[in-house]
């Protein structure tokens, strides 16, 4: 059985490849020219280059294989070219389903964010029946994902056997990105965090997450959604928990959200109209920091048999991989 597997090159795409090819899966990856490759360099599978905007490649790339796992996603909180964002997350997303959907894939993974899960008003955890409030979609990184999640259900109701899941936040290693959640790691260890702020995440050992994907392309019902999750943390505890493990400091100091929002709209409104660099600080991760993003695994847990192991070890082996990999200062 050949599977195919978008967004390899990434965090959680890589992972999700290393877990197939443990269970003696033959893989093929599609990869964008000029992409880096070091997350997959030197596994055992087949690359085929194309682009989720280039349809002629996706049939190409989906030639002979029975199972898509679509991964990929433009995950950015700011781009200067906001179109790009949704023509590779929500566009890409319906040229690649339609293209599966006419080879006739046997069964579709697709990986959207819980970001497209409704919120608790008052901070409780969440899960996939929460009524979904559009206020939430903060940023356009997350309006494309909701769209792109709509699209799917569309291509699933209208005859692929698709799966959704909804990763929370993966942490661990080869985030080589990295991703928001792994910078605040990255600049806990290079003591670039003075001060956090009073939020709230649920993370997942980026492992965990990726065998989440193979059990719901095995277990998991078409048209249905599933959140990939572990462990509702505050920031503060993660920092904590930080603390533990490399005996560095955690800020004591908590930045009222004002604060930050301030300095999120000056550092954006600077990128936007003047610098056109990514902001230092990007006002869309600030306000997605103002919601608790808590949520509710056990469906996942049930149906699939998601694995929940230790959230302090997926934080020492993404700790352990910054400093092997040189990206921690040698002053810290």
């Amino acid at each position: 059985m050949k599977t195919l597997v978008t967004g390899a090159t990434g965090f959680l795409g890589s992972a999700i490849v290393r877990e197939l090819l443990q269970d003696g899966r033959e893989v093929r990856v599609l990869v964008r020219e000029g992409t880096p490759t070091d997350n997959i360099d030197g596994l055992d599978l087949e690359r085929v280059y194309g682009d989720l905007r280039d349809k002629e490649s996706l049939k190409k790339a989906l030639a002979d294989c029975n199972v898509l796992y679509h991964t990929a996603a433009y995950y950015s909180l700011w781009d200067k070219n906001k179109r790009l964002i949704y023509d590779i997350n929500v566009e890409g997303t319906r040229n690649i389903l339609q293209t599966a959907l006419e080879a006739g894939i046997a069964k579709t993974v697709y990986t959207s964010t819980v970001g497209c899960i409704g919120l608790l008003e008052n901070g409780a955890p969440a899960n996939e029946d929460t009524p979904f409030n559009p206020s939430t979609l903060s940023n356009d990184y997350k309006r494309s994902k909701y769209q792109a999640e709509k699209v799917a259900k569309k291509f699933s109701q209208n005859g692929l056997s698709l799966v959704i899941v909804n990763p929370s936040t993966p942490i661990g290693p080869r985030d080589i990105k990295p991703t928001p959640t792994g910078k605040i790691v990255l600049d806990f260890l290079n003591r670039k965090m003075p001060a956090y702020l009073d939020t709230g995440l649920n993370l997942i050992a980026v492992d965990d997450c990726a065998r989440g994907h193979l059990l719901a392309e095995k277990k998991g019902v078409s048209g249905e959604r599933y959140i990939l999750g572990n462990r509702n943390m505050s920031l503060k505890e993660i920092l904590l928990a930080l603390e533990k493990i490399t005996g560095l400091k955690a800020p004591t100091v908590k930045m009222p959200y004002w604060v930050a929002f301030t300095a999120g709209w000056i550092s954006s409104a600077l990128s936007d109209h003047l610098t056109s660099k990514p902001p230092a600080v990007p006002l869309a991760g600030v306000r997605m920091a103002k919601y608790f993003m808590y949520f509710d695994s056990s469906k996942a847990i049930r149906e699939l048999g998601l694995p929940q192991n230790s959230i302090e070890k997926a934080l020492e082996q993404a700790v352990q991989w910054y400093q092997d990999h040189g990206r921690v200062s040698p002053t810290n």
